[in-house]
């Protein structure tokens, strides 16, 4: 390579190397759902991890705090509803992180025995032995870490994601054409 050509090549090499990439950033995922008497939780991040040892705060539409609770090593927790009011968990997992999911009150309701239940359909019949609800914990706590999973690859594969990756394709083309174009330029 010529050495006039040479320091256009270098000077485009160089600026895409200091050309900022994306963050790695991820999202607060956090669900709640009834379980038997209880309202049952998670909450952790779109990569996976699972907020661990995570003070949750639990207030009513107005502000007026139900009670506290923490999760888990699996980012789960448990919290026992006393009234049927929209229950809001509020979670600081520090570095601007918040988590914030709330069950309405008709759920509430509904776990408390306070509100009517429409059934949907005949329930399938459990073994005779089986408790239900040590079925459904069971239930819950297979299903778990699908969620987290799914979770995880809905925010790894988005449209942003796959079009940034055609880009730089297409980048990597462009510089090879100007590079080419610039060779037979110089030899003809």
């Amino acid at each position: 390579m010529k050495p006039q050509m040479l320091v256009p090549a270098l000077g485009l090499m160089l600026a895409l190397i200091l050309t900022p990439m994306p963050a790695l950033a991820h999202k607060v995922i956090a669900a709640v759902f009834a379980a038997g008497g209880q309202i049952e939780g998670e909450i952790g991040f779109s990569n996976g991890d699972m907020a661990k040892a995570a003070s949750i705060t639990v207030t009513d539409p107005a502000g007026r705090v139900l009670g506290e609770t923490v999760t888990d090593g699996a980012g789960a927790f448990t919290f026992t509803p006393t009234e049927p009011v929209e229950h809001i968990f509020h979670a600081d997992l520090g570095a601007g992180h918040v988590a914030s999911v709330s069950m309405t009150a008709a759920d509430v309701g509904k776990i408390l025995g306070r509100a009517p239940v429409v059934p949907d359909a005949p329930a399938a019949a459990a073994p005779a032995a089986a408790d239900p609800e040590q079925l459904a914990s069971l239930l819950r706590d297979e299903l778990r870490p699908l969620r987290q999973e799914i979770s995880a690859y809905k925010e790894k594969n988005d449209l942003q994601t796959i079009l940034g990756g055609l880009g730089y394709i297409a980048g990597l083309f462009g510089l090879g054409f100007y590079l080419a174009a610039r060779r037979r330029l110089a030899a003809g």
